[in-house]
């Protein structure tokens, strides 16, 4: 049982990512706060969590504005005593090209992804600080670390990581410690959009990754439990890829470039 005595919270915690680690974090012991803007799916998970005997409370919050987060830090702590471990998973991506982004998809898309983690963080810190112990896992992607499109995006996961590292650096020596998760492509309901009008697209984007298969959420859910735990005490500031083999190379255009 890694997070044995510990309180998680989690943002965008009402399905996908989020769930599955809301989930994993529960059955490893921890009292899991699950955040997230759409309460019924906080609640879904909430049940899923206390169906298999833990103990979790729904929280609806916003986490692009900051009184918002506040009152969302507060109810965790009325519920739990205490933050131990914060996972600021919430995201959103809108627009793929910055001549035809508006400026408020551009606005929107940077302060769900980049702006939800300065708020969160800022909000938990204190007491983390206090009590000289806490870890902060945030979730960017593979598109903070090289150009595969999705620029508003892709722009504020980059950001995320020289936020961590930032925290990293100025936390650690008071106890706290700040790691990110960067998935590939993982199967979420938010890819359910597109499958319904391209049901191959999974397929497709498989022949990306050397493992051959697009991300679980609870691949991504192992990472966290890993980098929110103790077993991680020597960690921060990392930058951990949890995408298949795809940033190591380009596995499609080796293939390509090797077909006879």
């Amino acid at each position: 049982m890694r997070l044995t005595d510990k309180v998680v919270l989690i943002t965008g915690g009402g399905s996908g990512i989020g769930r599955a680690t809301a989930e994993l974090s529960a059955a490893e012991g921890a009292r899991v706060a699950v955040a997230d803007r759409d309460v019924t799916g906080a609640r879904e998970t909430v049940a899923r969590i206390a169906k298999d005997g833990g103990e979790a409370e729904a929280i609806q919050a916003d986490v692009i504005d900051g009184a918002a987060v506040r009152a969302m830090v507060e109810q965790a702590i009325a519920a739990f005593s205490r933050v131990d471990v914060l996972v600021n998973n919430a995201g959103r991506s809108e627009g793929n090209d910055i001549l035809t982004i508006d400026e408020a998809t551009w606005d929107d898309t940077v302060a769900v992804n980049l702006k939800s983690v300065y708020l969160c963080s800022k909000a938990v810190l204190p007491s983390m600080l206090e009590r000289g112990s806490g870890s902060i896992v945030n979730i960017s992607s593979v598109n903070g670390l090289t150009g595969l499109g999705e620029e508003p995006y892709a722009a504020a996961k980059a950001g995320m990581i020289n936020l961590t590292q930032n925290m990293a650096v100025a936390y650690g020596p008071r106890g706290v410690r700040a790691n990110v998760i960067a998935p590939g492509t993982v199967r979420t309901p938010i890819w359910n959009a597109r499958l319904s009008k391209n049901p191959n697209v999974m397929d497709t984007l498989k022949a990306w990754y050397p493992l051959g298969r697009v991300g679980l959420p609870e691949d991504i859910a192992r990472a966290v439990l890993f980098l929110a735990s103790d077993e991680a005490a020597w960690i921060t500031g990392a930058v951990l890829p949890v995408d298949g083999g795809l940033m190591a190379g380009r596995y499609r255009m080796a293939q390509d470039l090797g077909a006879e």
